[in-house]
């Protein structure tokens, strides 16, 4: 059965979507089978996956507010995984969740037919704490949560671990916080060391060890539409996601044989 997280983070700009697409490549060179689902209206998850946005035929729309059979809207990658795309037709699910009966978990019910297809499925999440983020939040095993080490974004931090506390007494009790993942790191900045600092002692283990730089490389990958790993993949931001790859994996003790982590080192 696979494990399901949901990549979230009400502040914008902290690397959610680059590390959707990052890692499910990274999870995709390691011989694990992959499914991105996008859950954000802008669709940069799906664009930066090689697929227009602009020229869908079926979405993670029709499955959330039409009922459209989940398989129906995945389509495969340039990056070794499948997507379930999105575009702007998406804003519309939010209005229309709300009218629906069991509203926040549309996502899992929906998912139900998938979870023995992938080892891993990673949800994009919006940039706010909408219903769209409380229907990942529902039907995921865990979050992981990017962010910078900035001091606005402890505070964002705050606010999104109150929600998951809310979630996982109301409707998804096996909902826990998988990671806490340190974007755009530069050790050269004091501020950062201290909040760095701050995360370890707070959150302890649940902090990856991994850290994704600033890296020119990745910050172009999604404008040629694929991830890192196939844009440089002897950049730094490339190596970072097979680090945290690597690391994930450890943790729920899935390596593959000795064979496959070659493979995906190459």
């Amino acid at each position: 059965m696979s494990k399901i997280f949901a990549v979230a983070n009400q502040k914008g700009g902290v690397g959610k979507t680059t590390t959707c697409v990052n890692l499910s490549a990274s999870l995709a060179a390691g011989k694990y089978r992959v499914l991105l689902l996008d859950l954000d209206p802008q669709g940069n998850a799906t664009m930066g996956s090689g697929v227009d946005k602009n020229t869908l035929q079926l979405s993670s729309y029709d499955v959330l507010a039409l009922g459209l059979p989940a398989h129906k809207a995945i389509q495969s990658t340039v990056g070794g995984f499948d997507l379930m795309p999105a575009n702007g037709d998406l804003s519309a699910a939010e209005v229309e969740l709300l009218e629906m009966d069991g509203r926040e978990s549309q996502l899992r019910k929906a998912l139900r037919e998938l979870r023995d297809n992938y080892d891993y499925i990673l949800i994009d999440c919006p940039p706010s704490l909408n219903m769209l983020t409380v229907n990942a939040l529902c039907a995921a095993n865990g979050v992981l949560i990017p962010m910078q080490c900035e001091y606005y974004a402890l505070e964002g931090l705050s606010a999104l671990i109150d929600t998951i506390a809310q979630i996982q007494r109301a409707v998804n009790p096996e909902l826990r916080i998988e990671g806490i993942l340190r974007t755009m790191y530069d050790p050269r900045n004091s501020l950062t060391s201290d909040v760095s600092q701050q995360l370890t002692d707070h959150f302890g283990e649940r902090l990856y060890r991994t850290c994704i730089p600033r890296n020119v490389r990745l910050a172009e990958a999604p404008s040629f539409g694929k991830p890192a790993l196939e844009y440089d993949r002897h950049s730094k931001g490339a190596i970072a996601y097979l680090a945290l790859a690597g690391e994930m994996t450890r943790r729920h003790g899935t390596n593959q044989s000795p064979g496959h982590a070659q493979a995906a080192a190459v």
